[in-house]
């Protein structure tokens, strides 16, 4: 895979709660907001949004950290290139002020910004509510922009944070109580239905994680565990990243399969029927 030029894409400043950055924009209907993964818009992510715009929905990537299009293994030694292209986009966001890193209980600032996102782009595609994918370094993002009645289809796709250094941050995501009391009584009076996907061996999504999403959103909560084997072997990385880089994109491939049960949840939660 190249660098992606994301010449395809609308790109506007977006200015919200004190931050601006840029958003890219493709495709019409109602909005799904993808929230990249480390180390930022990659290649991958781009490709994931492009298919989301595909079913007739408007794929919308805002810039979080590392260089916009930037293929990880654009290096002369790949390896590498991958390790110093996330470091460069990981150190930056784990000292930053936006991010919670490490804590428990907390949801992460800059979520008060894509909630802003979200609502100005519910505004200005229409549709009953929006989607959002976090990916990772994201993933809870989505859960946390749940807190707003707009997000009717998130989806949390190997959610990393808070890191696992200990059981209490295993068995927990960045979520403040108040955000959290407000997702679980979405989940409760049939409102909300959220999606989870990870690899079964994956160290930085651990199991407790799940379990955990599981006790706190009960049946409102759908897991897909996919097995390890299943990732694409092409990909220099453990199995982690399910929509992306070990997305193995073709029929009968269980990460394809994850990826129609997100793309179905848009259909169903976002597209007029009939």
């Amino acid at each position: 895979m190249t660098n992606d030029s994301l010449a395809d894409f609308d790109r506007i400043e977006f200015s919200a709660e004190g931050r601006t950055a840029p958003v890219y924009r493709l495709g019409t209907g109602p909005a799904v907001i993808v929230i990249s993964e480390m180390p930022g818009i990659t290649p991958a992510v781009a490709g994931f949004a492009r298919t989301v715009a595909g079913v007739g929905l408007t794929a919308v990537m805002p810039h979080l950290f590392g260089v916009d299009g930037k293929d990880p293994l654009d290096a002369r030694i790949p390896a590498l290139g991958a390790v110093s292209t996330i470091a460069r986009a990981i150190v930056p966001a784990c000292i930053s002020r936006e991010f919670t890193v490490l804590a428990t209980g907390k949801s992460s600032p800059v979520v008060r910004w894509l909630r802003a996102l979200g609502a100005a782009e519910h505004e200005r595609c229409g549709g009953p509510g929006i989607g959002a994918v976090g990916m990772c370094f994201t993933g809870g993002f989505a859960l946390a922009m749940a807190a707003d009645d707009r997000l009717i289809a998130p989806v949390l796709s190997q959610p990393s944070l808070p890191f696992g250094v200990s059981r209490s941050r295993t068995h927990n995501i960045d979520i403040s109580p108040a955000d959290l009391a407000t997702v679980k009584n979405r989940c409760a009076t049939g409102d909300l239905g959220v999606l989870g996907l990870r690899f079964a061996g994956d160290r930085a999504c651990p199991p407790a994680r799940f379990r955990w999403l599981a006790e706190q959103l009960g049946d409102a909560f759908t897991a897909i565990e996919i097995p390890d084997d299943a990732a694409n072997p092409d990909s220099l990385a453990p199995p982690h990243s399910v929509l992306t880089e070990h997305l193995v994109d073709a029929p009968g491939e269980p990460t394809r399969a994850a990826l129609d049960e997100v793309l179905d949840l848009f259909r169903r939660r976002l597209l007029p029927t009939g």
